[in-house]
């Protein structure tokens, strides 16, 4: 399989390594030539443009921020994508942004998946990373061998958009996950209890989390807050939205991650 890759950013990069790694004949594109230059030294062709890179692709990865670079590239991939080929989503996006981009590729026979992932790039660069997966069984199948090159878990979650809804849901749980930690953690100080000597009660009892693990014994959120506190913000957005749109009631969970953002000073 001929594979695209545009999204060379701390995850996307370590991805595409993989797979040109892996074997799989590789063309990437960026708006930065920049960006291409640690692949300077791979059998990667660098694209003039996202329809140059369709044109030479079987499957074309996306990896960018938000649903309107996706809508942007997915609509300028489409352009050259020959019928048969395969535009896959690692973006975390609205799930409704996939299904969209799904309708305009279905009229050229493209197949559309959503396919975020879980792990970050330290994760995708020792092949380890958790690909969440939603579309039709047939096409995953098919990208399967692609997405081993990076991850040691595909996970098929059901049609289009059950993907991303997964990957919401673990966002929210983890941003509840982490104000409850630091606020945990915080209230043992203010009882006397020393909190770096507390997370290592947490780390071998049933208090123990990947979130309070994150943020260490001093339960201060400055720290995940410059790293990931508007990527949180937006995907509990995303997820409150779509909770909203089916009337279901998101609960406990949302109220923990609505602490968490304030508490990192980015309110939903």
């Amino acid at each position: 399989m001929r594979v695209g890759f545009v999204g060379l950013g701390s995850q996307g990069a370590p991805m595409a390594r993989r797979i040109i790694d892996a074997g799989f004949p590789t063309t990437l594109w960026a708006r930065r030539s920049a960006t291409l230059e640690p692949f300077a030294d791979t059998p990667a062709r660098a694209a003039a443009s996202p329809a140059d890179l369709a044109a030479a692709s079987d499957l074309v990865c996306v990896c960018v921020v938000n649903d309107s670079d996706v809508q942007e590239i997915g609509d300028r991939v489409l352009a050259d994508l020959a019928p048969g080929g395969i535009i896959a989503v690692h973006s975390t996006v609205h799930p409704q942004t996939c299904r969209e981009l799904a309708e305009r590729a279905a009229v050229q026979g493209v197949s559309v998946i959503d396919a975020p992932v879980s792990g970050g790039g330290p994760a995708a660069a020792k092949g380890r990373l958790l690909v969440m997966a939603g579309g039709d069984a047939d096409v995953v199948q098919r990208c399967r061998p692609v997405f081993e090159s990076y991850a040691n878990a595909v996970v098929h979650l059901g049609e289009l958009g059950s993907g991303q809804t997964a990957k919401l849901l673990n966002n929210l749980l983890f941003t509840a996950n982490l104000g409850t930690a630091a606020t945990a953690l915080s209230l043992a100080r203010d009882l006397g209890v020393a909190p770096e000597r507390l997370t290592e009660v947490f780390a071998r009892s049933s208090g123990n989390s990947f979130a309070l693990n994150t943020i260490g014994g001093t339960g201060n959120l400055d720290r995940m807050a410059g790293l990931a506190g508007g990527l949180l913000q937006k995907d509990v957005r995303l997820i409150a939205d779509l909770a909203d749109a089916a009337a279901a009631r998101a609960g406990v969970v949302l109220d923990a991650a609505d602490a968490a953002l304030t508490l990192m000073e980015y309110p939903r």
